[in-house]
């Protein structure tokens, strides 16, 4: 087998799912969810790739590569920067208390 062969099937199943999914053979929340977050990293990926090798089209994939994924982890991300609100506002007030 050639060394492409595995990346190959791995884009024959990715056309697939999404080609089942638009004809309306649903395989279930969870792997649209899964696909609706591998995609772009493929696209950030590939387009990393694409800048490596001083491909100016590598930029334009990857920044809508990137752009879809910050919209599909926007509420992880806001969470997350609550939980390091709260964390920052908590390690202050102790700095406080303790330097009295």
């Amino acid at each position: 087998m050639k060394r492409n062969t595995g990346f190959a099937a791995l884009l024959i199943a990715f056309g697939a799912l999404i080609l089942f999914n638009k004809l309306g053979f649903h395989l279930g929340h969870i792997v649209g969810s899964v696909m609706g977050l591998i995609i772009p990293v493929i696209m950030v990926g590939l387009g990393y790739l694409g800048i490596k090798n001083g491909n100016k089209l590598g930029w334009i994939i990857a920044g809508i590569g990137i752009i879809i994924l910050v919209s599909k982890l926007a509420s992880w991300i806001i969470i997350l920067l609550a939980i390091g609100l709260i964390g920052y506002g908590v390690s202050m007030l102790k700095g406080r208390t303790a330097q009295r």
